[in-house]
């Protein structure tokens, strides 16, 4: 019998609902995660609720390497005869509240609307670990055969996950023949249909500062004489991005769109249209960047963009004086093409920021990159057991799409094991608001999605028998 909305809100909700109210940011806005415990306390509810799983053969780990977040690790043991393993993927930290949520909601404070859960990372990635185990446990009530698994969760994803690579490198044993991999943190267009990602973008993250003073001063007195540090900050942030387009200029920063991407972009705007982007929050009369959908959608998954995501030095108004500030720093984001090399990209940022730098201002530069991430070809079993698994779950066949955002861990199993499988999907649909203000659960699609998951798994262990 499939998962229902009944068997989830007894058996996960309560527990998810304790999760929400746990802040366990990421260590990247979270320096002192260690000593707040936000995401010890995390590892720990999750890892209690994973121990009191009805399944046959498992072990439940809490892997803390010294130096990094720590990781879950669950380990279901086979029921069908193979030697492979799936891996499913989930993370725990979270991003910021960002702003003020709407009146009766807050980032740490879970309110049910209907069958929509609101709260900072329900959606993003809280989830998963239910689901990942909720499917398992689906199969063996049923006496459905499935490979061994292994269930990872981690806690810097939202960072750009630095402490991943070390943990595949002390779980490389332990992971053994991965085969398959189930990477549970991305995307919906809709809730009507089980979504599989074709790709992401890769993400290159920049902090730059220009200092000009070693105090400020009455800008009376130092302006125009001494410059002023937006405006160097504002002529470098030119060397990056044509301020009339928003096209990036860096040559590095772009890589060659496939023409399966752009026929898929084309097939996508001619099913949903206008309609793609209606979950916008836009202002009145905004023109949205891009000719036609089609070039949005390459816009948001092909092409390398800038946001600057964050400033420093700079005072609220309420608080400005008439000085003249020493120093400027801007947070900046760029998201990469999928074929791009991430690190290549940052370090052709960092050049072109710290290079011949207007009026001789001090810039010092820091940052971290993350690789895109595209998927091999599907396999013929697989194809079929995503599309026979959504009509089961959600009553229509599958849906492709690229995705906007960056899952790091995909880039790393694909560079580890090129041979393997990957189903990446999830509930991020619109309103979901990841990283937003008032991001929400669709509390059915993540049912649904748990179902889908439970037949790909089952369809997994007789996949010799109709490659």
């Amino acid at each position: 019998m499939p998962l229902t909305l009944a068997d989830f809100e007894e058996h996960a909700l309560e527990t998810l609902t304790q999760y929400a109210r746990l802040e366990c940011l990421s260590p990247h806005f979270d320096a002192h995660w260690r000593e707040n415990g936000q995401i010890d306390a995390a590892v720990a509810l999750l890892a209690g609720w994973a121990s009191r799983r009805r399944l046959r053969d498992f072990s439940v780990d809490v892997i803390a390497l010294a130096g990094r977040t720590p990781v879950l690790v669950v380990t279901v043991q086979a029921t069908a005869a193979d030697d492979a393993t799936v891996v499913l993927y989930g993370h725990l930290d979270k991003q910021p509240p960002l702003g003020d949520w709407s009146e009766g909601l807050g980032p740490y404070s879970p309110v049910r609307r209907g069958d929509r859960l609101f709260a900072r990372g329900v959606a993003d990635d809280g989830y998963s670990t239910f689901s990942a185990l909720l499917a398992l446990e689906q199969l063996e009530a049923a006496d459905v055969p499935h490979a061994r698994c292994v269930v990872l969760i981690e806690a810097s994803e939202e960072s750009g996950s630095p402490d991943l690579d070390a943990y595949l490198d002390h779980l490389a044993e332990q992971l053994g023949q991965v085969e398959l991999m189930v990477c549970l943190d991305s995307g919906a267009l809709t809730y009507d249909r089980l979504w599989v990602t074709s790709s992401l973008r890769g993400l290159a993250n920049v902090e730059v500062t220009v200092e000009v003073l070693e105090r400020g001063q009455h800008s009376g007195s130092a302006s125009g004489v001494v410059p002023s540090s937006f405006r160097v900050l504002r002529q470098l942030l030119q060397r990056l991005e044509d301020c009339d387009t928003g096209r990036v200029l860096l040559d590095e920063l772009h890589g060659e769109i496939p023409e399966s991407a752009r026929q898929a972009a084309r097939e996508v705007a001619a099913e949903f249209g206008e309609a793609l982007y209606d979950d916008l929050p836009v202002v009145e009369g905004l023109t949205l960047m891009g000719d036609s959908v089609a070039e949005r959608i390459l816009n948001q998954t092909w092409r390398p963009t800038l946001s600057v995501v964050g400033m420093g030095g700079i005072p609220a108004p309420a608080d400005a004086g008439n000085v003249l500030r020493p120093a400027t720093t801007a947070s900046l984001s760029f998201r990469l093409p999928p074929n791009v090399d991430a690190r290549r990209a940052r370090e052709a940022v960092e050049r072109a920021l710290t290079t011949e730098v207007p009026e001789g201002a001090h810039v010092t530069v820091s940052g971290h990159h993350a690789d895109g991430w595209a998927s091999p070809d599907v396999a013929p079993w697989l194809s079929r057991a995503i599309d026979q698994a959504s009509v089961q779950a959600f009553g229509q066949r599958a849906g492709y799409t690229a995705e906007g955002g960056t899952i790091p861990f995909l880039a790393s199993l694909g560079r580890r094991y090129p041979g393997v499988q990957f189903v990446a999907t999830g509930v991020l649909g619109p309103n979901s608001n990841a990283h937003g203000i008032d991001e929400m659960l669709d509390l059915p699609t993540c049912v649904a999605v748990t179902n889908a998951v439970s037949d790909i798994l089952a369809a997994f262990s007789t996949r010799k028998d109709h490659v």
